[in-house]
């Protein structure tokens, strides 16, 4: 029997209770139209300027790589508080044939980062790492993209750009979302006059929505992308220009930096779940390792039961391993090119030896990391959006890309047009210290140069025991990307949801630090209550985060599903 909960934990449950009760959205997910199904392809992002341009991509003769990739460049443009060619992105590609390409596009640090770079009278200074200047790095997003259109693309890369150049020339509607991000990051953006005047009104005001926002200067790099190639953007008059300006304002990122910079093909991490395979992204990326550990966790308890029948020990249950995985990921993660990551992590014995401390009665405290076997031998080789996209011939594409936070460092060097990103902040800029998601971590993750900060991105394929697809799925959501690819997985492999379903459904979320379970608050109080009773401190998310997938069918047709929980758009023929 559980343990009766303390008086603390019953008044945050209370609060809990009172919060999700008196929540008039309660089950506003569950409704509406956020699934497209058809037999050739589909596709899902969050925008339908982006899932329009990826679909006339398909019917131009594109794949479904052209299609994912023409989708995030847009996204770019339409949705340049999330991603854009100023950030970086993970690429997970399965072909036709069933080869797996896994593309690291993640932004580097300058060379001339150090690890007291934010460091001021001997305290870390968060607001240097996430926001202006010394908060970016060089930016991987194009090089990434190029690489998956060459590797695997089938129509010229200037054609998958246009849309994008043409969103940026014409102008595009606001929408709530945009409108609502864009309010929120107002009074930064006011710092940099580019940023202003390009995303605020002549008083340095928000736009509302509604409102057309023409984008002139990120247009002509666009156009200048396609007409001359990614070189133009790396070692060419952007860089250039990028470097002049960081050079004059404080920054440290330079064109050499631009210059050395490479997107890097990486080997997919695989494991397996109910007799599936499950393939995920390596490091940088901590979201492959854990989610791989977090479904070995599971994978001895009957989850499907207690996903129909004991909805609260479910929920504590998962929250048990997501405790583990990120007390792992705080310690041992970070870019295996620099950082000793030990491949135990996802080590069978190792995840049996996790799952043996998840007591089904009980919450239980993790104080700190697990110690993997071999980890000194045997190691990996050295805000955010998510697109999923598939069609009939075999091909299957994840790409989560991200800026980091909205509007990243909220910098666009003028006669760019680029949001640059903040991607600064994901390092460890002093252990211990929080940044922009609560996340803290160790020396693996500290600042060096060159070094690629440690990702939550996690592009994730489900394949059976064929190797044929059964879904792919990523999201955004800093932290929360993680467990939201960890409950789409178990609702559908475990619950026997629909992906649609799963995506929509409440969830719940948990990273070690700070140690609270937390709640959508769409969340059903009569789960909630009982879950917290398990021992657990409570809170709720603002956000759940947003995710994005493909599912194919028994029929062999194709599911595309949008999260309904912000605008976007699903398409499928």
């Amino acid at each position: 029997m559980r343990s009766e909960p303390s008086r603390v934990l019953r008044v945050a449950a209370l609060a809990v209770l009172v919060a999700l009760a008196g929540d008039a959205r309660a089950d506003h997910h569950a409704a509406g139209d956020h699934t497209a199904t058809g037999e050739r392809w589909a596709v899902a992002t969050v925008q339908p300027i982006a899932t329009d341009a990826a679909a006339d991509v398909f019917r131009d003769g594109g794949n479904a790589v052209d299609a994912a990739v023409c989708a995030a460049m847009t996204l770019g443009v339409v949705d340049n508080h999330n991603s854009g060619l100023g950030g970086g992105c993970l690429i997970l590609i399965r072909s036709p044939d069933g080869e797996l390409l896994a593309i690291d596009g993640r932004e580097t640090a300058p060379a001339a980062a150090s690890r007291q770079m934010f460091v001021r009278d001997g305290v870390a200074d968060t607001s240097l790492s996430q926001t202006g200047p010394l908060a970016v790095g060089t930016p991987g997003a194009l090089a990434a993209y190029a690489m998956a259109n060459e590797l695997a693309g089938e129509l010229p890369l200037a054609r998958l750009l246009a849309p994008g150049e043409q969103a940026a020339r014409e102008g595009f509607p606001l929408d709530a979302n945009y409108a609502g991000r864009l309010a929120g990051a107002a009074r930064r953006l006011r710092l940099f006059p580019a940023s202003a005047g390009q995303l605020l009104d002549a008083d340095g005001q928000p736009h509302p929505e509604g409102y057309v926002l023409r984008q002139p200067d990120l247009a002509a790099t666009y156009r200048a992308i396609a007409e001359e190639g990614p070189d133009w953007f790396y070692r060419g008059p952007l860089a250039d220009r990028i470097g002049a300006w960081m050079a004059a304002n404080g920054g440290l990122l330079s064109a050499d930096d631009f210059a050395r910079y490479e997107a890097l093909r990486r080997e997919p991490i695989e494991s397996t779940y109910r007799g599936l395979r499950v393939i995920g992204f390596p490091p940088p990326s901590s979201g492959g390792v854990h989610v791989a550990q977090m479904l070995g966790m599971l994978e001895r308890f009957d989850l499907g039961r207690m996903l129909r029948r004991d909805q609260p020990r479910a929920v504590h249950v998962v929250t048990e391993a997501m405790k583990l995985a990120f007390a792992d990921r705080a310690y041992w993660l970070g870019d295996s090119d620099f950082a000793d990551v030990p491949r135990g992590l996802t080590d069978p014995a190792y995840i049996d030896e996790l799952s043996a401390k998840i007591d089904p009665e009980r919450a239980t405290e993790v104080a700190a990391q697990g110690e993997p076997p071999r980890w000194r031998q045997d190691l990996f080789g050295r805000h955010t959006t998510h697109i999923a996209a598939a069609d009939a011939r075999g091909w299957w594409v994840a790409i989560t890309a991200t800026v980091n936070t909205g509007f990243g460092s909220k910098v666009i060097v003028p006669g760019t047009g680029l949001v640059l990103n903040n991607e600064m902040d994901d390092f460890s800029i002093e252990p211990g210290v929080p940044n922009a998601f609560g996340l803290v971590g160790a020396e693996n993750n500290a600042v060096e140069p060159g070094k690629r900060p440690l990702s939550s991105m996690s592009p994730t394929l489900v394949l059976d025991a064929q190797g044929e697809p059964l879904l792919t799925v990523g999201a955004a959501g800093g932290p929360k990307i993680i467990t939201q690819v960890l409950l789409a997985i178990i609702r559908v492999v475990d619950g026997g949801m629909p992906l649609g379903e799963a995506i929509a459904a409440p969830r719940w979320h948990h990273q070690w630090r700070p140690d609270e379970l937390s709640f959508e608050k769409a969340m059903p109080a009569g789960v909630a209550l009982p879950a917290i009773a398990y021992g657990h401190r409570a809170g709720l998310l603002g956000s759940g985060g947003v995710s994005q997938g493909v599912q194919r069918l028994p029929d062999a047709r194709l599911t595309a599903v949008r999260d309904p929980r912000v605008p976007g758009k699903a398409a499928a023929e």
